[in-house]
Formats: structure tokens, sequence, C-alpha cells
């Protein structure tokens, strides 16, 4: 009788130890479900998470739990919308609440991520110019789980031309005790370019239209050619902050993979200019919000703001038509407007669909930069990371900024069941 208890305490534990459900477990439980931009939603849909995986995705009748997961964490989204998480492809890691980050401590570092990320649904984004070393200190510190945050990809420090850190940000070095480099030559870019990939940059960052104060300084096309190709040797994508035509042209003759905003200080972009940028398989980051942010900044009238916005949507949607890759971003960490509404009202008002902003947000940065085998859509084995929206973006694109829950690698790091 004795050897039959042991034994069966064995089998129990054995059964205990095996079982495929532990704390961390999520379901998803009575939402609508977007699996991608272009497929048909699944009304009243289950999904369950487990070890960071999406595990199943289907309706409820006939996707439930386990038996036996009493350790699963059942959220119930009856009225709710589930996409994949979404992706800001242009930020900055380097707003005051980010700097310095060894003086902060880690619910201060949480709390301005949850302030200028995961709060609007971001489960990774892109820092496209930041001091490296202490992005990756915030890195290795979410990755630890010791602070809570998006995954973050990073350019580390961008390159300018000599002279050419922009003149709006001076200020804000000095404030702050940051010096940027500037390069000499294409041989000192390249090796800056070397060295900062091997120290975990996943891309690269250039200039090639710099504002100054009453021009903008355009980066000589040798340089710019040394930087992408380099950066291409590493299988890295390089942005290319434009500011108007010309730095559109440095950055079509050089390379560049993404255009980090649009260019309305040149006026509308001609059909020949959009079938050029194509050609090339660039992706554009509208940041329409930028521009209003920043002419409201340095007085410019209203009339001004206006005609600026025309501009600026009349080239995302030249290039959309076109069939460019469009991106979501906001430029959040320079500046300070991190509610993402007012963006997706500007690119609606463009002319783009709520599927096409979702793309730009979920399926395109996903493929863009290598991670769609594994992110970028909800199916069965891939990355649980996912937006619980409160509102249905098909119905108000502004829906998209209305974030219940945002779930990275199967955690809630923002929104409480």
């Amino acid at each position: 009788m004795r050897t039959r208890i042991i034994l069966l305490l064995a089998i129990l534990l054995a059964f205990l130890s095996a079982r495929p459900v532990l704390a961390s477990d999520i379901a998803l439980v009575g939402a609508k479900v977007y699996l991608s931009p272009s497929d048909a939603p699944i009304e009243n849909a289950t999904i369950l998470i487990h070890n960071g995986r999406i595990t199943a995705v289907g309706p409820n009748a006939t996707t439930k739990p386990p038996r036996f997961a009493r350790a699963v964490t059942v959220i119930n989204c009856k009225g709710m919308v589930v996409t994949a998480g979404f992706w800001n492809s242009h930020v900055h890691i380097f707003t005051a609440g980010l700097l310095h980050s060894e003086k902060l401590s880690s619910a201060e570092l949480s709390s301005q991520l949850e302030a200028m990320f995961t709060r609007w649904g971001f489960t990774t984004v892109f820092d496209i110019a930041s001091i490296l070393d202490n992005t990756n200190s915030i890195r290795h510190r979410i990755d630890s789980s010791e602070v809570r945050g998006p995954r973050i990809l990073t350019v580390g420090e961008p390159f300018y031309p000599k002279g050419g850190i922009p003149i709006y940000i001076r200020s804000f070095l000095e404030e702050n005790h940051v010096t940027l480099p500037e390069d000499d030559s294409p041989a000192q870019a390249a090796e800056r370019v070397r060295r900062q990939i091997q120290n975990g940059a996943e891309g690269i960052k250039i200039f090639a239209g710099s504002i100054q104060s009453g021009s903008v300084l355009i980066m000589p096309l040798d340089l710019a050619t040394a930087i992408v190709a380099e950066a291409h040797r590493a299988g890295k994508p390089v942005f290319a902050h434009p500011s108007n035509n010309e730095g559109v042209e440095i950055a079509l003759k050089s390379g560049v993979d993404i255009l980090a905003h649009t260019a309305p200080m040149s006026g509308p972009w001609t059909p020949d200019l959009v079938q050029r940028i194509k050609a090339t398989h660039m992706a554009l980051i509208p940041t329409l919000t930028l521009f209003e942010v920043e002419y409201k900044k340095f007085g410019g009238t209203p009339e001004e703001i206006a005609e600026t916005i025309r501009v600026a949507s009349q080239q995302l949607k030249s290039y959309s038509d076109a069939g460019g890759q469009i991106l979501f971003g906001t430029d959040a960490g320079y500046i300070e407007q991190f509610d993402t509404a007012e963006e997706f009202t500007l690119m609606s008002g463009a002319g783009l669909t709520w599927r096409e902003i979702l793309a730009s947000l979920t399926s395109s940065p996903a493929e863009r930069f290598g991670y769609a085998a594994h992110s970028g859509r909800i199916a069965k084995g891939l990355d649980a990371d996912l937006v619980v929206l409160s509102a249905d973006p098909a119905q108000d694109v502004t829906a998209f900024s209305k974030v219940a829950f945002t779930i990275r690698h199967g955690k809630i790091i923002f929104g409480k069941p």
C-alpha cells in the first residue's frame, strides 16, 4: 500500500510539473481580433498565451484554456479589440526622463517608458538618436525585468556632417551635459559605424539635411555613401533625416532605407520624385504631428501650420498610393506630445485607411526590420506581443490610441486585469 501511495504521488508530481500553464499564462476572452491588417476579424474570440507565445487563437466556442489551468490570468475582453503589438519606428531615448539612467530608479524609468510608449500600445520602438551606452543600459534593465518597458531597437548616436548638430537641440545637449560626435571624413564615419554596431546598434541614422540658423546643412554625398555602405555591410538599415528635397536626394543617392520624416519644407512631391523613392524600396515615416508641434513652438501662424500639414500629408498620400511602405512614428522623446490620437487623425485625414494605418503599426515594421517570422500579426506560435483596445479603429481611427492593455512577450506591461 505504501509503495502504491508513493507511486501515485510521483505520478501526480510529474503531471503537475508537466502542466503547460504557468502563472504568467494569459487568456484574452471575448474580444474582436484583427489577426493582421488584411484578414477579416474574428468576432468573440479567445487568444491563449503561454511562455511568451500565442498557443491558440479562435472563436470562444472552440478555443478554451487548458483544463486545470488554475494559474492562467483570464481577461474579459468583451467589447474590446485585439491587434498585434504596435511598433513606433521613430522615437528617441533622449528625453530628460531617460538620460543618465544610472541615476534613475526602476520605478522612475518604468513610469517614463509607460508615459511615452507602453501606455499607447507600443511593444517595440526604434530609437533613432540617443546615447548608445545609456540606451543599452535601459534595454538591459528591461530585459532583466527590473524595468517595465517595450523592446527597444536603437541606432545610438546619429551621424552629422561637420558642424551639423541641429540648432534646435544644442541648448538641450548643454543643459544635460551631453556631447554628440561629428565626423571629419568618410573613413572616420565608417569606423564609427562599425564600432556602434559592435556595441549593439541595430541601425544607423544620418542627418542628410540638418537644420541650422536660417539654412539646411546638407551632408556631403561621399560621407553619406560611406556610412550607408558600412551599415549595409553589416546588414543594418539606415534612417535619414531629410529636412528638404536636397536631403531626400542625398538619401536616394547614398542608398538610405528609411526616411525618418516627410519633407514639407520643399513643397509637394512630384510623381517623378515619388517613383524614384519607390524604386529604391525606401520606407517613409510621416511624423505629421511633429510639424504642428514645432511650428507652434517657434511661433508659426495657424496658416503656416495648416499649409505645412497639407504638404506633408500630400507626400504621405502620394507615397502610400504608389505602393511605398509606410511606418508609424511620432518622434516621441524629441517632442513631449506622447498621445498618439492626433497622428492617427492626421494620417486618416491624408487619406490612409484604418487598415493601412494598422499595417504601419504592425506588419510593415515587422517586415522592414526582419521580425515578420514571429511578430507583426496574431497567429499560433508567434510572439505574444498584443494590444487590447477599448474601441474599434474600423469605426474611428483614434481608437488606436485607446489602449486598455499592452502585452509584451506574454507579460502585461500596461493596464491591470
